[in-house]
């Protein structure tokens, strides 16, 4: 019976994707083909459309984990210790200097090697 149960919820889960699917391509190609429709009539119905695709989406056992995810998402965000503004700028700062180094570096050395392979090359 739970075998039974299972089949059926995840036939039905596919069925919802497909027309949550259906339904936002439906929303796009109603944007596309009705171009002499306002702008913002056509961007409403868009936004509807997909808002009702993900809400359909969201019924299914993906959208629900889906929407776990984001959720802890949100708190392992929170938990981050972002730099100061003087860190950022200290950091990119030094990247700065350590490029342009390299970029020397490497010029000098193209230039060491042209002149050697043309001094060989005669």
């Amino acid at each position: 019976m739970n075998a039974n149960a299972e089949a059926s919820s995840g036939a039905l889960d596919t069925l919802k994707l497909a027309v949550a699917l259906a339904l936002a391509l439906a929303g796009i190609a109603a944007f596309h083909l009705l171009g002499d429709v306002s702008k913002l009539v056509r961007v409403l119905g868009l936004v509807v459309s997909v808002g009702v695709a993900g809400f359909v989406a969201m019924q299914t056992v993906k959208g629900r984990a889906l929407a776990v995810f984001a959720s802890d998402v949100q708190i392992e965000v929170r938990k981050v210790v972002w730099p100061t503004r003087q860190e950022t700028l200290q950091t990119t700062l030094a990247v700065l200097v350590v490029v342009i180094i390299s970029a020397i570096i490497l010029w000098l050395l193209d230039m060491v090697l042209g002149v050697l392979i043309r001094w060989i090359m005669g």
